[in-house]
């Protein structure tokens, strides 16, 4: 009989979650799959956009994570990881309730973290300051929700209400959330009648409108080419909303927002409602080679996400020329038993040009890495620890390069008057080798929006909740 592995996956996001279905399914029976996770249920974070405006209840979006891991035979630690020590192959991790620490052996470690929420990166951002609103945890949608509603009221009596949604940070990413939220806050105030009492502008700090972190989407439509700075103008256009992008936040204080444009002029925008996407760090775990020395450089970058098989330190133009630059496998070189997916994992460089201010503030939305990829590379990595285990050659690999991304952005949660945006980028990250016109197959590559997209939105929550729970035909449903 083979030997025992401990396989450890850290975090119960997309990643983590797809990460632990396969990896119990395959390994659960035979060897000793955990994850350690500071949370005790799912979040399916891209419907608390319709928490974030009472369209949907939290008990929707979310749903206890212990019966699933019984299920696939997988064990659950509810704690936060603190410090890795590789070169023992063991990690200690803080049990949530009592701060007690715990030492977990392992073979395989695949860091499947989200992301820490960096408002601290931006004088009074977030709800802790209690200047600005967040849709990323469950907490901050429900804080947002009443916030929100309070909003709504004040509408009801005749008051105007001004609407700040976008970014809060030159490098934050994560913009189709944000998206997502400022067009549902539109067709939720028409739904109560009260749109006329409200106005409402899009801060970003996307190079474009439509640009989302990943250089923007430009689509084959019969003759014509169509970009997504067109079609997310129609949008804003039609919604009655104002845009304005190239935009750093640097502080709140009060009712305004103060801003820095990439041509270094300052200035500021007042609010009554705002909702601005943080920049987003790594979780903050710390490694340690055999004499306790901290070897974290050695294993991810400043930002505490973890370096994978990428070739780093190139400058942009090169790395745009270079498709193979981007990780394949998302194993460390340093050390190839550990593994990071999603958000987790450093990528080579940002999708988007980078550009800063002159004086010196970034403007470089960072590479989205969340829902759909999330969930594509984390079955990826669990099929390579399965082939490791069972003592093969890892045989799965597939670059963000080559990867599908499907963003469908809810514009209403109704299947009977409801409207999305579906904006489908093949690959997510452009190949300008394969692609020389524009980075991406045109023909596969396309934007639409209508009723069809949100019933295709509304299926997505329901198939993914019961995928992720692990019901009757779960790996019968793509990533």
């Amino acid at each position: 009989m083979s030997q025992t592995k401990k396989v450890i996956i850290i975090g119960s996001g997309f990643a983590g979650q797809t990460a632990a279905l396969y990896l119990g399914d395959a390994l659960g029976k035979d060897h000793e799959v955990t994850v350690i996770t500071r949370t005790t249920e799912f979040i399916f974070i891209p419907s608390l956009v319709w928490v974030g405006i009472d369209r949907m209840s939290l008990d929707k979006v979310q749903f206890p994570l212990a019966p699933v891991y019984e299920k696939f035979n997988v064990h659950n630690f509810h704690g936060q990881v603190t410090d890795i020590y590789p070169d023992d192959g063991y990690l200690t991790a803080l049990d949530e309730t009592t701060k007690a620490p715990k030492k977990f052996e392992y073979d395989y470690l695949l860091n499947a973290t989200g992301p820490k929420l960096n408002f601290a990166g931006t004088p009074g951002l977030g709800p802790d300051a209690g200047l600005s609103q967040s849709i990323c945890t469950p907490h901050h949608a429900t804080r947002s929700r009443d916030t929100y509603l309070e909003s709504v009221e004040r509408m009801k009596k005749g008051e105007k209400q001004h609407f700040v949604i976008g970014t809060g940070h030159g490098t934050a990413t994560c913009q189709g959330a944000a998206f997502e939220y400022i067009t549902n806050i539109h067709k939720d105030l028409e739904r109560r009648g009260i749109r006329d009492k409200a106005s409402i502008k899009w801060l970003s700090n996307e190079p474009a409108l439509g640009d989302f972190g990943i250089d923007g989407v430009s689509v084959a439509q019969g003759k014509n080419i169509r970009t997504s700075e067109e079609f997310i103008t129609t949008v804003f256009e039609d919604y009655d909303i104002d845009w304005q992008v190239k935009t750093a936040v640097k502080a709140l204080e009060g009712n305004s927002i103060y801003y820095e444009t990439l041509e270094g002029n300052e200035g500021d925008e007042s609010f009554d409602f705002s909702m601005l996407i943080p920049q987003f760090l790594a979780n903050g775990m710390k490694y340690h080679d055999k004499n306790g020395e901290d070897i974290t450089s050695k294993l991810a970058n400043p930002g505490g996400f973890v370096l994978v098989d990428a070739v780093y330190g190139k400058p942009y133009d090169e790395l745009k020329a270079n498709p193979e630059y981007w990780p394949a496998t998302y194993q460390s070189p340093a050390y190839p038993n550990i593994y990071a997916a999603g958000i987790a994992f450093a990528p080579p460089g940002p999708i988007s040009r980078p550009q800063a201010t002159p004086n010196g503030t970034p403007m470089a939305p960072a590479p989205p890495r969340t829902g759909m990829v999330s969930g594509v590379i984390g079955r990826l990595v669990a099929k390579n620890i399965i082939d490791n285990v069972k003592g093969h050659e890892a045989s799965h690999s597939e670059r963000m390069t080559e990867m599908y991304a499907a963003c469908i952005a809810s514009m209403g949660d109704s299947i009977w008057d409801g409207s999305a945006a579906v904006i489908i980028a093949h690959p997510i990250v452009p190949d300008w080798k394969k692609y020389p016109i524009s980075g991406r197959d045109m023909f596969v590559s396309n934007m639409e929006m209508g009723l069809s997209g949100a019933w295709m939105k509304r299926m997505i929550h329901t198939t993914f909740s019961h995928k992720l729970r692990g019901r009757f035909g779960w790996s019968l449903i793509p990533e």
